[in-house]
């Protein structure tokens, strides 16, 4: 009798235990998530993304079925990769939305994305087959275009004497930048005319190619 109640007793014991044991270890793994969602939240509000994934990602593998986690990291992902796009990482681009596909399947905004990705790959394989000086090119002629931007500015600087000079010199000298600015616009449209021209139908012959270099161009203005 005293043993049979003993073993009762034992048995008891290793139940409450373990009921004590398992409701610690949950208030531990809600605290562990919550405080994962909470770094993923601050990190996002710094505009971090990258921690902000991190965030969340380790708040997904305590609770995978975590909705602030899963819904703040298809978020983030889905920025990280259009980043990622923009910069011309495709294949970081395409990783980055397979961990948002992992918890929102069948997301239209996901799968646009994975579409526009693989239609660009498709448009650059094209295009350095064309034309693989492409790059050096458009880097190019987008500093001819900054340049214009700085000649505008020069121009408004000089409107800007006249308002406390009162002199019509000042007037003369921003006539001539906009004549020598209207000039280097002709010159960078010309450019990008051929430079189309090479992208889409591809390079004959090197004198084609010559012909997209930088013309002498009188920009910045003094």
């Amino acid at each position: 009798m005293m043993r049979t109640l003993r073993s009762l007793v034992f048995v008891l014991a290793a139940t409450l235990l373990g009921v004590a044991t398992s409701g610690c270890a949950s208030t531990v793994e809600r605290w562990i998530v919550n405080t994962r969602n909470h770094q993923g939240d601050v990190a996002l509000q710094h505009g971090n993304d990258a921690d902000a994934s991190v965030a969340y990602q380790l708040a997904l593998r305590v609770d995978p079925a975590n909705a602030h986690a899963k819904m703040g990291l298809v978020s983030v992902q889905r920025r990280l990769a259009f980043a990622l796009f923009s910069t011309s990482r495709f294949d970081e681009a395409v990783a980055a939305l397979q961990i948002a596909a992992k918890y929102a399947p069948g997301d239209d905004r996901i799968t646009a994305l994975q579409s526009e990705i693989e239609q660009a790959e498709i448009k650059r394989d094209i295009v350095v087959s064309n034309y693989p000086a492409y790059r050096e090119t458009g880097s190019s002629i987008r500093r001819q275009v900054d340049a214009l931007a700085q000649s505008s500015k020069q121009i408004a600087t000089t409107l800007r004497r006249f308002d406390y000079t009162y002199d019509s010199n000042e007037l003369t000298d921003a006539l001539r930048q906009t004549y020598e600015l209207a000039d280097e616009v002709k010159r960078i449209t010309a450019r990008l005319v051929r430079y189309r021209t090479l992208v889409d139908s591809g390079v004959p012959d090197d004198a084609a190619a010559a012909a997209v270099e930088a013309p002498a161009s009188l920009l910045p203005l003094p």
